[in-house]
């Protein structure tokens, strides 16, 4: 296995749409400036974009404001939101979708030359190709990409984050980038919890299977500070084939149980939360299955419905002419997935600044790797990778020339020794038989799916044992490629995020997001518990340090740094 040392100005991990849009970004700010962006698929189609989408979801049409879409956001997150960060996004979510729709992006427009409207807030798009007009502006931007190349650790001196150890599992190599500031931009985590779907069909799942948490088991091994992890997601879709129902509900589907009753209207207050929470309410006191039901649909909707769906997810229609289904009894059955840790629909992930700067020197997050912002969807992604380039840019021009001449010549030998380690050790555990007990635990003792998503002090802390015991044994793991030491190192990602998650779980002693987290043992909201749960682990000692931040409303943060929040908007053009 080859070393390689890299040295660039910024390095982006994840060539996702914030890494993307960062990426690009940050080359119209300085064209002289060296831009590397590593991948661990192929940028053209990886991370949540690769297989395309329908809409546009957070979008201001005429009559919202970024003050209406903060009051939704928060709303809908039941009064725990960071107003600082979401504001922030609201305001620059139209000027991002123009720009990409000047890439390439099919918008839907009336005749009169508006964009349709899907919601209030969405809009209606041929998305199929995303992915690859981002890829294609990279490209055009003069951005050096590096497919295939999978983030290990972080290379932290002195306190600063000033690179990254990555594998390109193409080339056999391992390589050293060292870099004067690192925007993180990997995604959350997905299969930590049991899937919906068994054997062969377990990647079938909502959130993309290769999304394991490396961004924010980096940050957690490195001491970064992290917020809400207990915050889950879990997606209400469409059972077996995990399609979206938004499409659904927009086109006018009825949420019903078996006995054809729309179950929603017994609730005052319906949030994205709630539609899950009352399904599976449904089901555990016998009144599922539940359905969206479109058989009252007009035919022509019927077709549209489906037309949009093969931009996005064709299998559900593909389903649909297999069964060879009649459009007029069209009734699709919906279930919850399993848990994820996202801070693009919820908001897991690092705890930043208005400027995307984590809690470590040199390390910028966005999208859905940084915390605090839900609902920010892609667009909101896009505004956060704008953000981050932005300010690292300005950090960059700061460094010294000869900032990269770093000495870190032990740290490359730990790493290379950590990872030949594994390689070579013949007696070792094969990863796949601990990532399924990892799920065993997590699914059983973590509120999985199985369990209603419901959570109890008493479970968790069997859960934490457990993961001990496991984290224990992914000490003898076995690879015989670098392709089986990228899943040794995606299940110690997973171990990694499940261990934190499990800490905040337990450390909130109330229901705040039903389903998402929902005590048994605590199932009142309380007043009192309207904070943020943050957390740091030693890089020393390994202990996760559980940390309240307090809440704070939109005009309570009346400045950053040393400038007013209007002087910040008006320089970063949002």
């Amino acid at each position: 296995m080859e070393k390689k040392i890299i040295k660039t100005d910024l390095l982006v991990i994840g060539g996702g749409a914030a890494g993307s849009y960062a990426a690009v970004t940050a080359r119209r700010e300085d064209p002289e400036l060296n831009v590397t962006v590593i991948e661990k698929a192929h940028i053209e189609r990886s991370g949540c974009l690769a297989a395309g989408i329908n809409a546009i979801n957070a979008y201001l049409n005429p009559g919202e404001t970024p003050e209406s879409y903060l009051h939704y956001v928060k709303n809908d997150s039941y009064g725990l939101v960071r107003d600082d960060l979401v504001y922030s996004i609201g305001r620059g979510l139209n000027k991002v979708t123009r720009e990409v729709e000047d890439w390439g992006l099919k918008i839907l427009k009336d005749e009169d030359g508006n964009y349709l409207k899907r919601s209030s807030r969405s809009i209606k798009i041929e998305g199929e190709n995303f992915k690859e007009i981002l890829a294609d502006e990279v490209e055009r931007s003069g951005v050096r990409v590096l497919n295939k190349t999978a983030a290990l650790n972080y290379i932290k001196k002195d306190g600063r984050v000033c690179g990254v150890f990555a594998l390109n599992l193409r080339e056999d190599k391992f390589y050293v980038i060292k870099a004067k500031a690192v925007i993180c931009a990997t995604g959350g985590a997905a299969g930590i919890y049991e899937p919906n779907n068994s054997g062969r069909a377990k990647h079938k799942m909502w959130y993309p299977p290769f999304n394991t948490g490396a961004g924010y088991a980096m940050g957690i091994r490195a001491g970064a500070e992290m917020t809400t992890f207990e915050m889950r997601f879990v997606a209400l879709r469409v059972k077996d084939v995990i399609a979206p129902t938004g499409s659904f509900a927009f086109a006018g589907g009825r949420q019903v149980n078996q006995q054809g009753e729309e179950y929603l209207k017994k609730y005052s207050r319906i949030t994205t939360a709630m539609r899950l929470y009352a399904t599976v309410r449904e089901n555990k006191e016998g009144r599922g299955p539940c359905y969206l039901d479109l058989g009252h649909l007009e035919a022509d909707k019927k077709e549209k419905l489906a037309e949009s769906l093969l931009g996005m997810c064709p299998g559900v229609v593909l389903k649909w002419e297999d069964n060879q289904q009649e459009f007029s009894e069209l009734k699709v059955e919906i279930e919850g997935t399993e848990p994820y840790i996202v801070g693009g629909h919820c908001q897991s992930g690092y705890w930043i600044g208005l400027d995307r700067s984590t809690t470590l020197p040199g390390l910028f997050a966005a999208g859905d790797v940084a915390g605090g912002a839900p609902k920010k969807y892609v667009t909101g992604a896009f505004v956060e990778g704008e953000i981050a380039a932005k300010s690292a840019v300005r950090e960059i021009k700061e460094l010294p020339q000869n900032f990269l001449d770093i000495n870190i010549s032990e740290l490359i030998t730990n790493e290379y020794q950590r990872v030949k380690t594994v390689l070579d050790n013949p007696e070792g555990a094969a990863a796949s038989r601990l990532e399924e007990k990892l799920q065993q635990i997590m699914e059983n003792y973590a509120g999985g799916r199985s369990q209603y998503y419901e959570l109890e002090a008493s479970k968790l802390k069997q859960a934490r044992s457990k993961l001990k015991e496991l984290k224990a044994e992914s000490r003898n793991l076995k690879a015989d490629s670098l392709r089986d030491f990228l899943a040794v190192q995606e299940l110690l990602e997973r171990i990694d995020v499940a261990e934190v998650l499990i800490e905040h779980l337990l450390y909130r002693e109330e229901t705040r997001w039903p389903a998402y987290q929902s005590r048994l043992d605590f199932p009142q909201r309380k007043k009192e518990w309207r904070k943020f749960v943050n957390s740091r682990r030693s890089p020393v000692t390994g202990k996760i340090e559980i940390i309240e931040r307090e809440y704070k409303s939109l005009e309570e943060y009346s400045s950053f740094a040393d400038r007013s929040q209007e002087d910040f908007y008006l320089e970063y053009n949002l």
